[in-house]
């Protein structure tokens, strides 16, 4: 059996082994620093004894695939992406986005948290268990550029390579400490449509002083956004909640058992007005969202240019809940944006992913729990029946009948997509360790 305190101690002295992992731009929105990552990828994987992979048959960015044998029959295929979002804005930042500093406990890096620090986490644990005595079971990974466009290339890459990624159960990326400190056990994901709406009512732009009698695309986009939705943020779509499924009785009580820090949630994303909902963690878990992401029309430069908008554009994203599914979603709004008298605002479908849950029963899911109670302590942990994000989890699920668990090293400081995105040194050794006597614990099953 590992000894936590070692293991601790081995990940924190070996961090700066894959840390120029997070100096590499890779940017998939930019497409930027894609080869160099795969490169980089391919030589840590090797020199860690593993056998790998770079796919590229499926189209898309190339997808690294790496097999490590262990002590046992049984095998975990990992999950991680090595794409990142864009750091803008730049000056937001207080250190260089891509090079890893150390601040008062703190790793602050672009990808730090979502995902790269979580796959150095991962490396870290099999050059510990390479050092002391092999690692316990078999294990896969497989790791894809395209997560932060929507992983439009993933479900084909698994669908083709279903044989190489048989295992017996699975670990996705992302997973922490929660607002309350709570260790998260992360059994799912919502789904995502994501979509753009435009209206043009004219072939340029006009003088604004032609809104006397000249229709405003910028006025007819917000109006049709405002039909979508009420005052009390209930979707106005027919059919939107047709299939949502009724929650199990240990869903609920999972949800019960979630502490939710409002005040604290508050305070760290500087929220200026009310929660739109009076049961926070029910609706990060179960409730459907539709969401403005940008608005874009008319002059927006500096200084004044007086114009009727001939063009509007709204990004927008649903977060959808089990058996809710992305393009019959985008084409209910569409039909009601019809029935709402506005034929004209065209829906442009972008892409979509399916949510799923775990069986909260499932044994996996137990071994995970009782390691949680070993590790954080018997009140400091949670099983969260899913995670208000999505990621194209739902397709591995179909293909290759496996329960997934999303563990990992976050907080919820951490700021994914944000400027100074960062991990707590402290959680980067708690989730090594415990995912190190996870693997212990799978292989005495």
């Amino acid at each position: 059996m590992i000894e936590k305190q070692k293991l601790k101690a081995f990940a924190e002295r070996e961090l700066d082994s894959f840390s120029d992992y997070l100096r590499i731009p890779s940017i998939s929105a930019q497409n930027s620093g894609i080869n160099e990552t795969v490169a980089w990828l391919q030589e840590t994987f090797s020199a860690l004894g593993a056998t790998v992979e770079v796919w590229h048959d499926q189209g898309g960015n190339p997808v690294v695939f790496a097999e490590l044998k262990g002590n046992s029959s049984k095998t975990v295929l990992f999950y991680n992406h090595y794409d990142v979002q864009p750091p803008e804005p730049l000056d937001e930042w207080k250190t260089p986005p891509f090079e890893p500093t150390l601040v008062a406990g703190k790793l602050v890096a672009r990808g730090v948290c979502d995902d790269k620090g979580e796959l150095m986490s991962r490396l870290t644990l099999i050059k510990y268990f390479k050092e002391n005595g092999g690692l316990p079971v078999n294990l896969k990974f497989i790791i894809e550029g395209e997560e932060e466009l929507g992983s439009p290339h993933v479900d084909a890459y698994v669908h083709a390579h279903a044989s190489q990624l048989a295992a017996d159960v699975c670990i996705w990326e992302g997973g922490g400490r929660n607002e309350s400190e709570q260790f998260q056990i992360t059994c799912g994901l919502k789904g995502i449509a994501s979509f753009d709406l435009e209206v043009v009512t004219a072939a340029s732009d006009l003088h604004s002083s032609l809104a006397s009698y000249a229709d405003n695309a910028a006025w007819r986009l917000v109006q049709a956004l405002s039909s979508l939705k009420d005052q009390q943020g209930r979707i106005k779509v027919a059919g939107f909640y047709d299939d949502v499924m009724p929650l199990t009785e240990d869903t609920k009580k999972a949800i019960k058992d979630i502490k939710f820090d409002a005040k604290r949630v508050t305070q760290e994303f500087g929220l200026l007005r009310p929660f739109v909902t009076d049961d926070p963690a029910k609706a990060l878990v179960n409730s459907a969202t539709l969401t403005i992401n940008g608005l874009s029309s008319g002059y927006e430069g500096d200084g004044t240019k007086t114009v009727v908008p001939r063009r509007a554009v709204a990004k927008l994203d649903c977060r959808l809940v089990p058996n809710q599914e992305p393009a019959k979603i985008a084409e209910l709004i569409q039909q009601q944006l019809i029935k709402n008298g506005f034929a004209d605002v065209k829906l442009h479908y972008n892409t979509g992913e399916s949510a799923f849950r775990t069986d909260l029963n499932d044994p996996f899911v137990k071994l995970n729990v009782a390691v949680a109670k070993e590790v954080y302590g018997a009140s400091n942990y949670v099983v969260v029946p899913n995670m208000p994000g999505g990621g194209p989890a739902k397709q591995f699920v179909d293909e290759l009948a496996v329960p997934i668990v999303m563990i990992g090293i976050h907080y919820a400081g951490s700021g994914p997509h944000a400027p100074n995105e960062n991990i707590r040194l402290s959680d980067y050794q708690d989730a090594t360790a415990y995912l190190g006597r996870l693997l212990e614990a799978y292989q005495a099953e």
